[in-house]
């Protein structure tokens, strides 16, 4: 996931990307955040779905975090 989700087919592919990345790395990492099952499709202010974006793109960045500190110490000195 290079950008913030907005849709769930967005967020589904950030998610298999870097669990891809992170497994071929062996790095672990936490599971994704759970997708809604109470939306009632109003569009309500502070909808379900908008936190799960906000969630997404935080498991997105400590992701990527934990990616960037298993590359650093693998790096070799120098």
């Amino acid at each position: 996931m290079t950008e913030v989700a907005t849709d769930l087919a967005r967020a589904r592919a950030g998610f298999a990307a870097l669990q891809a990345r992170a497994q071929s790395h062996a790095v672990a990492l936490r599971p994704p955040p759970a997708e809604p099952t109470t939306c009632c499709g109003r569009g309500c202010n502070g909808c379900v779905w908008e936190g799960f974006y906000a969630a997404a793109e935080w498991w997105r960045q400590d992701a990527l975090e934990a990616l960037q500190a298993a590359a650093t110490e693998a790096a070799p000195p120098g």
